[in-house]
């Protein structure tokens, strides 16, 4: 199902944004530590000698009490928190920690890191080490760095040489080729009142769709639909998307469906810092998946590497066990239920271009260097004040080699309140992979079919 596939485009930015930076492509020397010193993804395979381990594989075998049936029990569920951060003793570990995270820490005195011993899960399936592997000779960012040439649906730049590459590792990581899962949304009041917003979630790549001819809309990277399906005011509202790899030489495509107007439309201001589906303005579209979408009203550096305390094997918060209300606490969810690790992460620093226009003038990306997944991001507002505040608690899925998140959570530090998506403690069927579909289900005619109520 995996093929090769030449992604072209052709958005052209200012000359010199990438002055003095290279484009990809590392000669197969540089390559050749891949699998060696770095795992195949790209990471540093060696331990820091200290709490982080070696890389030996990741978690690969799920433990003998899973079912197979996409609910994830806990690996670790024995261990306890080696330390706590918390007020007390924050600026001891502040050098480990996001300037967003610290200021958690000092405006919520609830608000606790628990840190664990750091295991390095994640993996991925072997055909996707392997199209990394090549991807590191062969893809490169196009002229102006909206786009990549030459590129297998992998890692594309396991060796970065700037901060943009790191990006778009996150945004093409592999997330299973094919998913269909059923989650919540919550974003609390100051006074931690909720109600749940439910998603079921369609997520194909191009090359996995049943139909997938080489060719054939190759500027597409995946497919995403997004049905409400509660509460009954928005049930039956449908988004579709067309995830264009380059969105700068062709706008991302996205329908919305309207179940109490029977109506389908288009929908461009589901990009940048339009508002994020039912997110009660706690969320721009660009927020969604940590981050996604077009990178060009940016610019991008690369600050280097760093040890950091990361959300990481969030088991706990998948717990069936627990409800929402156990999760969701005032302010922020239940740090009680959270597990961080030390962890080696990509610092990647977006700032907003002279005369362009984001909500986000400021964005401190911390990259996961094993799954190249977000793990927190710092938000800074016009006047550059801390503003938002993302995590994301992630988790191996063992029974599929695939790193994902238990739950994404945006803070906002201003207002008090918070969103959490992502949550399935209370859904049915939350993941399901391998799913079958065909380019006809991801058309705006399907909407219409989907939109039920």
């Amino acid at each position: 199902m995996k093929l090769n596939k030449k992604l072209l485009a052709t958005g052209v930015l200012a000359a010199g944004l990438f002055a003095g930076q290279a484009w990809g492509a590392v000669s197969a020397q540089e390559a050749a530590k891949l699998g060696d010193t770095l795992t195949p993804m790209g990471a540093e395979k060696a331990g820091n000698g200290g709490k982080i381990p070696a890389w030996d594989g990741g978690l690969d075998t799920p433990p003998a009490n899973y079912r197979g049936d996409g609910i994830y029990v806990n690996p670790f569920a024995d261990e306890q928190p080696e330390f706590v951060i918390d007020r007390s003793n924050v600026d001891q570990y502040a050098d480990k920690l996001s300037p967003g995270q610290v200021a958690m820490i000092r405006k919520y005195d609830d608000y606790r890191i628990p840190v664990y011993p750091t295991h390095r899960t994640a993996t991925f399936p072997e055909h996707i080490q392997e199209m990394t592997v090549a991807n590191a000779t062969r893809a490169e960012l196009v002229q102006g760095g909206n786009g990549i040439d030459n590129y297998q649906d992998a890692t594309p730049f396991p060796i970065p040489q700037n901060g943009l590459e790191v990006i778009w590792n996150h945004v093409t990581r592999y997330r299973g080729g094919s998913v269909q899962r059923n989650v919540g949304q919550v974003t609390p009041t100051a006074g931690g009142d909720f109600s749940v917003v439910k998603f079921q979630e369609e997520l194909v790549w191009n090359s996995y769709l049943t139909d997938y001819q080489p060719g054939k809309d190759d500027n597409v990277l995946f497919y995403f639909k997004q049905s409400i399906t509660g509460p009954a005011r928005l049930a039956g509202n449908v988004l579709l998307v067309h995830e264009t790899l380059d969105q700068v030489a062709e706008p991302r495509r996205a329908w919305l469906y309207n179940a109490g107007q029977r109506r389908v439309r288009r929908a461009p201001q589901v990009a940048y810092d339009g508002p994020g589906t039912a997110a009660d303005g706690m969320r721009t579209s660009d927020n969604l998946d940590m981050y996604n979408g077009a990178p060009d009203r940016y610019n991008w550096e690369l600050i280097g590497k760093k040890e950091m305390y990361i959300p990481y094997n969030s088991y706990r918060l998948l717990d069936r066990g627990l409800s929402y209300r156990d999760i969701i606490k005032p302010g922020h969810i239940n740090q009680e239920l959270t597990r961080y690790e030390l962890h080696r992460v990509w610092h990647v620093r977006a700032t907003l271009k002279s005369g362009e226009r984001h909500v986000y003038a400021q964005r401190d990306f911390y990259i996961d260097e094993d799954s190249w997944q977000a793990a927190v991001i710092d938000h800074y507002d016009g006047r550059g004040e801390l503003w938002r505040v993302a995590e994301a608690h992630s988790l191996q899925m063992y029974d599929q080699d695939v790193p994902w998140y238990a739950v994404e959570t945006l803070y906002d530090l201003l207002s008090g309140r918070y969103l959490a998506q992502g949550l399935t403690n209370e859904e049915n069927n939350p993941y399901a992979f391998g799913v079958q579909r065909q380019s006809r289900d991801f058309t705006p005619a399907a909407l219409r079919r989907a939109g039920t109520r």
